[in-house]
């Protein structure tokens, strides 16, 4: 993705950059003309994810939030073929709630949401999310994910463009110990082309 004569203000830093050239690669910002250079410094991350299934636990989390209060998935593995999530919950969900799991994540994908991603400061991540899970040495700048009006959340991970590209959600198997709720799901159908 390209842009260019492009005129961006940005008062909150009292900095203005007019008729430079943006560009946006590999997940970096840059503003670039002979005299100007800006890049946000992010961490490295140290796993590529198949990036449905990474959307789909975004959309996973923000239901998970919604209906049980509860923090975003403590524990994740994230794969092409299934994955797993650890929620901190009182008490298991019910059979009725777990298929409500289900269609309200299929619910968001069937939205077809636009799956988009804004740089800011820690400062001002944290009035939009949860910052508890960002590891100590994360960069200032930090990469927010909004899938629609769904779901925000600080992420480094790759996801797809639109909802339309996850296909099925489904959950496969759940168990609950000691205050700790694990579900396994996968995706079907998935019409994402690499």
């Amino acid at each position: 993705l390209q842009i260019t004569d492009c005129r961006l203000q940005i008062t909150d830093c009292r900095l203005q950059i007019t008729d430079y050239r943006l560009q946006i690669t590999d997940n970096r910002l840059q503003i670039i003309d002979n005299r100007y250079f800006m890049e946000p410094q992010l961490n490295a991350h140290n796993k590529v994810e198949f990036p449905p299934m990474h959307t789909a636990e975004h959309i996973l989390n923000g239901t998970m939030v919604k209906m049980f209060g509860c923090p975003r998935s403590r524990n994740a593995h994230i794969e092409r073929k299934k994955s797993k999530a650890d929620y901190e919950l009182a008490q298991a969900p019910t059979e009725e709630q777990v298929r409500e799991i289900e269609n309200r994540v299929n619910e968001q994908i069937a939205r077809n949401l636009d799956v988009t991603i804004e740089f800011m400061t820690r400062d001002e991540a944290a009035e939009l999310v949860d910052l508890s899970k960002l590891p100590a040495d994360a960069s200032e700048t930090l990469r927010i994910v909004r899938v629609g009006d769904y779901d925000n959340c600080a992420c480094i991970g790759a996801h797809v463009k639109n909802t339309s590209e996850i296909g099925t959600f489904r959950i496969l198997t759940h168990d609950f110990a000691d205050g700790r709720w694990r579900m396994r799901f996968k995706l079907e159908n998935c019409p994402y082309v690499e």
